[in-house]
């Protein structure tokens, strides 16, 4: 319980951090209003074209008694609704960190200055700088993708699908979530992406403290805009507690 609570609270620290940091706040909405506009679009097609996208791929449903046809494609798509949704909060954050790759380096630079201890940057040119952080959501979407599916599935059942998976769900959006908005300050340490996901695992408490509130303001577009820079400040600061504790029980082994 207390590292739940003390992950809202890095969360919480993040976003006080920016406001007082206007200027800084500012110009870091940029990159998210741009993605924004472009995943706004996106979801409107998919809201648009799911009752279709549903009924194209449930031909069988055809031949049902009235009314399972009608029932089961409302279910099957709210379900891909859902689906794009959760997948939408998850590749926002990658594709607006991406975009927006220059600020939120300098951004989690000055969050560990002002911290004190900040760590000595690998020297890397831009557009290494840019593959790594594209190769990681990369990796991070692959994970998403396959646990949707699973809740794709689970979905279907009776009760649980109902009750437990959307709990499932916004807590696998808010792993990660805080696992891209943490790649910044991470790879600043050269902290590579297996290590990563290990030490966001063992502090899980902590991670869902921060990240489950994010995903699920993130389901907000407009909100997303404005948290987005906080969100990487938080972010660092819960990077720095984990690396922290873990430098207690024995170093990181950086590759």
């Amino acid at each position: 319980m207390g590292d739940l609570v003390k992950g809202v609270g890095l969360l919480l620290a993040g976003q006080r951090w920016m406001a007082r940091h206007s200027r800084q706040w500012g110009f870091g909405m940029i990159p998210a209003v741009i993605t924004l506009l472009g995943y706004v679009a996106a979801l409107a097609v998919l809201v648009l074209w799911a009752d279709d996208l549903a009924d194209w791929g449930t031909p069988f449903a055809d031949h049902w008694a009235s009314p399972w046809p009608g029932l089961f494609r409302g279910l099957l798509t709210a379900v891909v609704i859902g689906g794009g949704l959760l997948l939408a909060v998850i590749s926002f954050t990658a594709v607006t960190l991406l975009v927006g790759q220059p600020f939120y380096e300098t951004l989690a630079a000055r969050v560990d200055l002002a911290d004190g201890g900040a760590p000595e940057v690998p020297e890397r040119p831009l557009w290494r700088e840019l593959w790594i952080s594209a190769r990681d959501s990369l990796r991070v979407l692959l994970l998403v993708a396959a646990f949707s599916v699973g809740l794709l599935v689970l979905g279907f059942a009776p009760v649980i699908g109902q009750t437990v998976v959307p709990v499932l769900g916004v807590c696998v959006s808010g792993f990660f979530l805080t696992l891209e908005v943490a790649a910044v300050s991470f790879q600043r340490r050269d902290v590579p992406f297996r290590e990563q996901l290990r030490l966001l695992r063992g502090r899980l408490p902590l991670v869902l403290g921060f990240g489950v509130p994010l995903a699920l303001a993130f389901l907000v577009p407009v909100v997303a805009v404005f948290l987005m820079p906080g969100a990487v400040a938080g972010a660092t600061l819960v990077v720095r507690e984990l690396l922290t504790v873990e430098d207690k029980e024995g170093a990181v082994s950086p590759s």
